[in-house]
């Protein structure tokens, strides 16, 4: 989220770029703002076209637009509403392929991990395709002579989505289809750096069935997450980012009234005991920690080895590392670049703090071999072994293809290097102990855990959410929780009179 807007002087002698407006009630929305950004292709390292940035006026046209279709779709049935959510599923499922060139195009990620990430969007479709079986209330009868107790479930209003750059479908779709299924309407503002997932996921919609107004998408920087936390008319907002942001969102959005989710940011450590399977380790190291880039709140970052195996470790990882192909997403490569040129020369400047604070840096990422343009915002894998914990490279959630190597004496040693971390996103434990196992999942305060599996995103009906520093609040996204989140709970207690009812009785109801 950042508060920059378009040097339109710098760039006075281009041609005229393509500008990607808003989408409110149904269709293409210019706004009143005159405020733009640039949308960058990562691998070329030039623009490709404009994003608008709306005003406090152009995103209170999509809430009012959102307000208008609420009362209209809240009385939609449950049948109609599933119908609309499995032609979205089936539309998305056949036109993949499009959206994943999207993807690549402006975030830069290889073919096969953007369709990856489209797939793990789907899921949380289908989730939502089962409303019925999330949505159902409570029944008591008779719980008093005569009188019978049931809960509803009924949607908020108006919601707000913050969705983050480094998965521009996925984490939108983590959203809007239990938003939406279970009767709310939606303002999505989507990250300025890679916007035109959504529009093309609104549309999508559109042609699924949805009414004008259900879904709006806004672009912007933050006067238009500040403008959705202001709202009075919006009900709850949905955040994934950074944990400062994170925070933010949070704390102003509470103190506005509203449902927050809140999910921040990581440093994901993966424990190596010396009975693991080293082989099966290290291909989960490499691939936890460079897929995307490294662009994943759910990365490994930090490898936690105990010393009896690190040098073996270490060695496997820096084999399979050589074997990575860096370049244009579209070529089959393995990994792509980083989303904007600062981000990619903040990323690489962590080398030199790893070198500076006494870390071995095994394999410098900024020498690798790149299968694409020269002005591309490329950085390889990196691996830097021995770290210390006061380092940043080991405390700072770098968001880059930076995997920290950090030798300990065992078990208990790594269990508390990893509970002292301020962020509980994710961990891993790689061993063939079935006791060191279940010790770790009971004993680490990380909101998910995997046992021999690296990323341990859970599938869409379990929710997702970590603890500290990684979550504000209580409320994970997608799975139960989702539906919690989206809906709010009624109680009603009943009673139909017979012909021959007690009469007054001005004394508090007592059971007979």
């Amino acid at each position: 989220m950042t508060d920059t807007t378009t040097d339109q002087a710098a760039r006075s002698d281009a041609p005229a770029a393509e500008v990607l407006d808003h989408w409110i009630d149904g269709a293409p929305a210019a706004g009143a703002s005159d405020r733009t950004g640039p949308v960058y292709d990562p691998a070329r390292g030039v623009v490709q076209r404009e994003v608008r940035y709306a005003s406090s006026d152009d995103v209170d046209a999509a809430v009012q637009a959102a307000a208008r279709a609420f009362p209209m779709w809240r009385d939609v049935s449950i049948a109609k509403r599933q119908q609309v959510m499995f032609k979205f599923r089936e539309l998305l499922a056949a036109r993949a392929p499009e959206l994943a060139a999207i993807l690549t195009s402006e975030h830069g990620k290889v073919t096969g991990d953007a369709l990856g990430e489209i797939q793990r969007g789907l899921e949380v479709v289908e989730l939502a395709c089962g409303l019925p079986e999330y949505t159902k209330g409570e029944y008591s009868e008779n719980a008093s002579s005569g009188i019978d107790v049931y809960t509803v479930r009924q949607p908020l209003g108006v919601v707000g989505i913050i969705s983050p750059f480094n998965f521009p479908a996925m984490v939108p779709l983590w959203f809007f289809p239990i938003a939406i299924a279970t009767g709310n309407t939606v303002v999505l503002k989507p990250s300025e750096k890679d916007p035109s997932a959504s529009i093309w996921l609104a549309r999508l919609l559109q042609e699924a069935g949805l009414p004008d107004g259900v879904l709006n998408v806004v672009h912007g920087d933050k006067v238009a997450v500040d403008a959705l936390l202001e709202h009075p008319t919006v009900q709850a907002i949905s955040f994934v980012g950074s944990t400062p942001i994170a925070k933010y969102i949070y704390e102003h959005g509470t103190a506005a009234g509203k449902r927050v989710q809140a999910l921040g940011g990581a440093k994901n450590h993966m424990l190596v005991l010396p009975d693991a399977d080293l082989d099966l380790a290290a291909d989960a190291a490499v691939n936890a920690g460079f897929g995307s880039s490294g662009e994943r709140c759910m990365a490994i970052s930090v490898v936690l080895a105990v010393d009896t195996v690190a040098d073996a470790f270490v060695d496997k990882v820096r084999e399979r590392m050589s074997k990575l192909t860096v370049g244009d997403g579209t070529r089959g490569t393995d990994m792509g670049p980083l989303i904007t040129r600062e981000h990619r020369d903040k990323v690489a400047g962590y080398v030199d703090t790893a070198r500076t604070d006494g870390a071995h840096v095994v394999v410098d990422g900024r020498e690798h071999e790149i299968d694409g343009e020269a002005e591309g915002f490329w950085m390889g894998p990196t691996l830097v072994d021995k770290v210390p914990v006061s380092s940043a490279v080991y405390s700072d959630e770098i968001f880059g293809p930076v995997l920290s190597v950090v030798r300990v004496d065992g078990y208990e040693d790594g269990l508390r290097i990893i509970n002292d971390s301020r962020y509980g996103n994710g961990t891993a434990i790689f061993t063939n102990d079935g006791g060191a196992a279940r010790r770790f999942q009971r004993e680490v305060t990380v909101g998910m855990v995997g046992i021999n599996v690296p990323i341990p995103v859970p599938v869409a009906y379990h929710s997702f959410g970590g603890w500290k520093d990684s979550l504000f609040g209580h409320a994970k996204s997608y799975g139960p929780r989702g539906f919690d989140f989206y809906t709010q709970e009624k109680a009603i207690t009943s009673r139909w009179l017979d012909p021959s009812h007690g009469g007054i009785n001005l004394g508090f109801p007592q059971h007979e």
